[in-house]
């Protein structure tokens, strides 16, 4: 038996309660079944809801800071990279 197995695994829920387009929850990521049989589920089971829904936030927050960098990316305008030509193609000094 664990140490683990002494303590009741706590409730994950952050009152947000919101689904997002995926059906996990906004708040705490889990699913509708893992919301619902919460307190029929072992602590083993608890515990691995918990690391389910840690790696739910951590794939959201990757692609988040995935689609932001995308769009910095597209928001900068390119530094201006001078031509081999541009010599040729000025005219002051002649």
């Amino acid at each position: 038996m664990e140490q683990l197995d002494f303590f009741e695994v706590p409730n994950p829920c952050k009152g947000i309660c919101q689904v997002n387009n995926k059906g996990y929850c906004k708040g705490c990521f889990r699913s509708r079944d893992e919301r619902v049989h919460w307190y029929a589920f072992t602590n083993e089971q608890k515990r691995n809801v918990v690391r389910l829904c840690h790696q739910r936030y951590l794939r959201i927050l990757r692609a988040k800071r995935k689609q932001a960098q995308d769009a910095a990316l597209d928001a900068e305008p390119l530094p201006y990279q001078p031509s081999l030509f541009d010599e040729l193609n000025d005219d002051s000094s002649s």
